[in-house]
């Protein structure tokens, strides 16, 4: 259950950031989308390296600092300050117009009317006042876009003699940039009788409360809110604003205010070049489109979000070849020219161009700069003729919609967590870095190519960055608490280089599994009988000296001390070949010790392996019996010379045997036992219980083998194979059948 609940928290954990990353993206926070912008401005800069189709009809006449100076120095004929009177404007209509522009659009906000500023001289000699020159110049061109914002409405004398109005309201983000255009906007045009109140009384109706039965207007300079009542319809009483008597047949109400859709200044200027029908504007900001069609079959679809607003691809900047640019003050002088009646020297560049005229001057109130994904400081009334160009072109920049950007999480959070969990942590964190740097250049193709936002930031940070950094974190923890558990259960059953190779195994089972595997049995022969003798010895001295119990008592233990640190030595020395033959130490039963080899690491060659790890046992246990008898001689001769009457003498060090058993066969091979209590690494099975036998009949300094062992011998490593003596099989128990059995030989010189 343990091993299942570790196999299952990483699929938890990488789900769990998945879900934490996707809720994040739903609330759409503001210091995530400020970094998107960031990414997002990057690649405006990068996509603008690139040639892609752009209208050739686009202009712009620039109200430069020179242009201020040329209409101040009267070098045009006529001397004017810094705020221009209509006229001026006027002027400029009347020469586009002459050299056959298509349409004049105004990047300029035209307030009150000024009857202050000087009239105008016709040709006929009359005299006309500016403003109702430029509005005369307007019905006269046909095709002239005033600006308008939610702010400022131009005066009716402007507006009902332009084609058209266009939205010019700047709406920058939270970072200051702009990137962003209001496809349209909803004027309220108000009743004559509340405009001609609100001017008497100072009424302010761009800031008007609607209530249920009333319209409040707030009085400028107070705090008053002045009451219109109106009806379910939004109609109020003309009586209340002209008196009881109402003319004949007159209505008794009138609406209010009615509603006007005005159209951002790009797509009405583009419009008049497509001649699209911007009145019956299909309008689905549910599904985040708009659909202008035009009567020659022309149809473009304007993606916008829910708001209305769209991208804008800042495609052409103000120095682009492919945008006719002018100072006014060039047409200006071509205007003085054509009255004049000097015309041979006229050019006509704005034939059928779509003129924008807006200000690039600096340092005075007519500035109009500001930030763009493009630059810091730059002309802002570009955003009309590159809002313009993505309608001429069908070029827009889409953002993808929430479904994709939540797909995108998941399938780079998928992606992650599988590198991360399936490859080696260096590995991983490569393969991580390819897949950030692939999804880099994809977003940025994406963008360049189809002009398609994709999300960077969360697919990145989030399900890319956290993900692996999760993962990496769980796995750190977890293979270090497994490697310490490898640790606690093979550090003293192999040798310390198999247990860095398991450590350094992708894979290890530990859980059961069915394995080919060669087992030894190896007992210490004589040891029951050395013990046995021990104990007789010290209990005939315990007799003889009559010991009061504490001091037998130490005698015994003293024996049984020395009998413990005997079997260890024997035992030990078998171990020690076991491990240097790549051997795992399963168990030691009694004075008997169980190995067996080709788990839990792998090794082809068990066979041998197990045999001449056997053959290193018997020339150990040789060469320590040699050792023990120097010793015991050499005890022997200090006892004789210093006999102590108050201690047992001194018990000979026993020379002991080894008898061993080796055979080779399919077992079951894992853990047994449980963290908690003892935990073995082990191996059960019919092949187990056989080679157990054949160490049982393999008597004294003796190496018995199957005939299963012999046969692996004999493939892999012949020069034992023949060393290996025959001998007639023999019938152990539980078996029915006898056993071939081979003995090796070993040298014990």
């Amino acid at each position: 259950m343990k091993s299942k609940a570790f196999k299952r928290a990483p699929v938890l954990l990488a789900v769990g950031v998945l879900v934490l990353v996707c809720g994040i993206q739903l609330l759409h926070l503001d210091f995530l989308e400020r970094l998107e912008r960031i990414t997002y401005d990057l690649r405006v800069r990068t996509s603008v390296r690139f040639p892609a189709p752009a209208a050739t009809n686009l202009a712009f006449v620039a109200m430069e600092d020179s242009s201020i100076v040329a209409v101040k120095n009267g070098s045009l004929g006529y001397q004017f300050g810094l705020y221009w009177p209509r006229q001026v404007y006027g002027r400029l209509i009347e020469e586009l117009s002459a050299q056959g522009a298509r349409a004049i659009a105004f990047d300029v906000l035209f307030g009150e009317v000024r009857n202050d500023h000087p009239p105008v001289q016709m040709g006929d000699g009359r005299l006309i006042e500016s403003d109702d020159f430029f509005a005369l110049q307007e019905q006269r061109a046909g095709n002239v876009l005033i600006a308008i914002t939610p702010e400022l409405r131009p005066p009716d004398l402007f507006a009902t003699n332009a084609f058209a109005l266009g939205g010019v309201s700047t709406d920058r983000d939270t970072d200051g940039t702009l990137r962003r255009f209001e496809a349209f906007h909803i004027y309220h045009r108000w009743h004559p009788l509340l405009t001609r109140a609100a001017a008497e009384f100072g009424l302010d109706l761009d800031r008007a409360q609607f209530a249920a039965g009333e319209i409040r207007l707030p009085q400028n300079g107070t705090t008053n809110l002045v009451a219109i009542p109106v009806d379910a319809n939004g109609c109020f009483k003309l009586a209340d604003f002209i008196g009881d008597t109402l003319p004949a047949g007159m209505a008794h109400v009138a609406k209010a205010f009615t509603d006007e859709r005005v159209w951002s200044l790009g797509i009405a200027l583009a419009a008049q070049e497509l001649k699209l029908d911007l009145a019956r504007a299909d309008i689905d900001l549910a599904r985040g489109r708009i659909v202008l069609s035009g009567t020659n079959g022309v149809r473009r679809v304007i993606p916008v979000d829910a708001q209305g607003y769209g991208l804008i691809d800042w495609r052409l900047t103000p120095g682009d070849d492919r945008l006719l640019r002018a100072p006014v003050e060039t047409l200006l002088r071509q205007e003085r020219l054509r009255l004049q009646g000097r015309t041979n020297s006229l050019r006509d560049d704005f034939r059928g161009k779509l003129v924008v005229i807006g200000s690039t001057a600096q340092g005075n109130d007519l500035t109009d700069r500001g930030a763009t994904p493009l630059e810091k400081d730059t002309f802002l009334v570009s955003k009309h003729w590159n809002v313009a160009n993505s309608v001429i072109t069908g070029q827009f920049i889409r953002r993808a919609p929430q479904p994709v950007e939540l797909a995108l999480i998941l399938f780079l959070g998928a992606v992650t967590a599988t590198l991360t969990w399936r490859l080696r942590a260096v590995a991983a964190t490569g393969g991580t870095f390819l897949l950030m740097a692939a999804y880099v250049c994809a977003v940025f193709f994406a963008f360049v190519q189809f002009h398609y936002w994709l999300p960077l930031v969360l697919p990145l940070v989030g399900a890319v960055l956290v993900e692996h950094v999760s993962l990496v974190t769980y796995r750190m923890v977890f293979e270090e608490r497994e490697q310490r558990r490898v640790k606690s259960v093979f550090s003293k059953i192999v040798s310390p280089e198999v247990v860095n190779e398991l450590l350094q195994a992708e894979k290890l089972s530990l859980g059961g599994a069915r394995r080919e595997v060669t087992i030894m049995f190896a007992d210490v022969r004589g040891f029951t009988s050395f013990t046995d003798e021990a104990q007789q010895r010290v209990e005939e001295f315990v007799r003889t000296h009559r010991l009061d119990p504490e001091a037998a008592k130490k005698c015994f233990d003293d024996s049984a001390r020395e009998i413990l640190e005997t079997v260890n030595l024997y035992l030990a020395a078998v171990a020690d070949a076991v491990k240097n033959h790549g051997g795992t130490l399963d168990k030691y039963i009694g004075d008997c010790v169980m190995a067996f080899w080709n788990a839990p690491i792998a090794n082809e060659r068990h066979g041998p392996a197990c045999v001449r790890a056997a053959i290193e046992a018997q020339g150990a246990i040789h060469r320590l019996n040699q050792k023990r008898r120097e010793e015991n001689a050499a005890r022997e001769l200090e006892s004789r010379a210093q006999p102590a009457a108050d201690l047992p003498p001194p018990v000979p060090l026993a020379a002991l045997q080894l008898g061993t058993g080796i055979h080779s066969g399919l077992v079951t091979v894992g853990l047994m036992g449980s963290d908690t209590h003892i935990l073995n690494y082990t191996i059960f099975g019919r092949e187990v219980n056989l080679a157990s036998r054949l160490e049982g009949v393999s008597g004294s300094g003796r190496i018995l083998i199957s005939d299963a062992t012999h046969r692996h011998l004999q493939q892999q490593d012949s020069d034992l194979a023949v060393m290996c003596v025959a001998l007639p099989p023999v019938l152990v128990k539980g078996f029915r059948d006898p056993v071939g059995i081979y003995e090796v030989p070993w040298s014990n010189k």
